[in-house]
């Protein structure tokens, strides 16, 4: 008998929805969720496998999964998510304890696949070409606090940026139907969340291979009217497809964040086209000062990539002149992985390994140095905060977000107070800034 299944949740946002969903449909076909891996009958690990820190963090997690198979406190492993979509074949060669693989559309085929294991067969390797898209009716099991949640809005990207390989393992770009997705949001406020995160692997293409004239302008405006979300913050966008539209509904919507995660890879031309990105260095500081113009107060996180293959010291110097000058409110780096499959991984120009940690050093270090002006600045000024948690040990002391800070990704306010609960929302003097967080005293509650 399989009565209890765990699950183990690796990556981003995007990869915790489909964790969510496949909790949802394990719950319903009649299993018990366990709380942890060990005792369980079967656990299900969801992998990443986006850059190559993220496969690793994925085999580390098989490994401790078999090692506590082999001492018998789990019974079943399955693996499933991105890392077997890619490399299931490898992975069932390499980890024959492994009792069978699922892809990125696992929430479909996990439920005949435990039957299968109940019965006494290996489901073996159930990996199909992406095509799954869930909608409001597909049950689900919130990971996150309740007083927020993310909101998958599309599937897949059809953009053919040379370093990336999510097309070939989500397969092309998918859009959800605006009206389900409304009633998810309706549903997930109803049940406690006051902030909605929108997600995708590109939001700003979200409705283009829908019929008829849907956009993401159009959908922010219904769920920010609709919802009821008191916050509804914009993630995973891309800058050649951002719309004078798109800024005026997030500028006009009081309840949409004046936050915009614009992740821009680079900004020198050269490598922006090596890239496959399809803008420019120019066309970034346009869209930028347009965004910044329009939107008073905006908060504007980015990721940029170190290390590309070409990338000379100049070109590196350029953009990291362009991070001490444009001032990112939030800003992550990465170093470049050569991932196979891409077309990068086969250009030539490879920056060494030291060089690129150097890079990715003097990028952090200019980034702090421009996250610690801006929160000096915020020091005196009154803010919202969503309070995500108590501070163990702590009796008033509290950590939350401000419009500015998305959860996981960005810092914390921590706010002194007494008698506040998880989801408040709390007004909040700002006494001190630090490099990347806040710490203030409530002055005002709104629940």
């Amino acid at each position: 008998m399989i009565k209890k299944i765990a699950l183990v949740s690796l990556g981003c946002a995007r990869n915790l929805v489909d964790s969510e969903l496949i909790l949802g449909t394990l719950k319903k076909s009649g299993y018990k969720i366990a709380g942890s891996p060990s005792g369980s009958d079967v656990t299900v690990v969801n992998t990443c496998a986006f850059i190559e820190d993220a496969k690793k963090e994925s085999i580390d997690e098989i490994l401790e999964l078999i090692e506590l198979k082999e001492k018998k406190k789990l019974k079943y492993l399955l693996v499933v998510g991105c890392l077997s979509q890619r490399y299931a074949g490898v992975l069932k060669k390499e980890f024959p304890e492994i009792d069978g693989f699922a892809g990125v559309d696992a929430v479909q085929v996990l439920p005949g696949m435990i039957k299968k294991l109940a019965r006494g067969g290996r489901p073996d390797i159930i990996i199909n070409e992406p095509r799954y898209l869930h909608d409001d009716k597909s049950p689900r099991l919130g990971l996150t606090p309740v007083h927020y949640s993310y909101v998958k809005v599309s599937e897949g990207c059809s953009h053919k940026c040379s370093f990336c390989i999510i097309p070939r393992i989500r397969g092309r770009h998918r859009s959800r139907n605006p009206a389900s997705i409304i009633r998810e949001a309706k549903d997930l406020v109803a049940r406690g969340a006051k902030e909605l995160d929108i997600i995708g692997q590109d939001t700003t293409l979200y409705g283009r291979d829908l019929p008829g004239k849907h956009n993401l302008a159009g959908l922010l405006r219904d769920l920010s009217r609709q919802s009821g979300a008191k916050w509804i913050r914009l993630l995973y966008t891309h800058p050649a497809h951002f719309t004078d539209e798109l800024i005026s509904v997030i500028a006009g919507e009081k309840n949409i964040c004046k936050y915009i995660d614009l992740p821009i890879q680079h900004i020198n031309d050269g490598i922006l086209r090596r890239m496959g990105r399809g803008s420019t260095g120019a066309g970034i500081r346009r869209l930028i000062s347009h965004i910044r113009s329009s939107i008073p107060g905006v908060a504007l996180r980015t990721s940029v990539i170190v290390g590309f293959p070409g990338e000379s010291r100049k070109n590196f110097r350029e953009l990291l002149d362009f991070i001490k000058e444009v001032k990112f409110e939030r800003l992550g780096a990465f170093v470049y992985s050569a991932e196979e499959g891409t077309a990068a991984s086969r250009f030539d120009g490879s920056v060494p390994a030291d060089e690129k940690a150097e890079r990715w050093d003097m990028i952090m270090g200019a980034q702090r140095d421009v996250s610690a002006g801006i929160n000096a600045a915020l020091v005196g000024r009154q803010m919202s905060v969503l309070i995500d948690e108590k501070v163990s040990g702590e009796d008033d002391l509290f950590t939350g977000r401000s419009y500015m800070d998305a959860p996981e990704i960005d810092g914390n306010v921590f706010v002194k107070g007494h008698n506040i609960r998880r989801g408040d929302m709390v007004e909040v003097e700002i006494a001190d800034g630090y490099e990347y967080d806040l710490v203030g005293k409530e002055i005002k509650r709104r629940r």
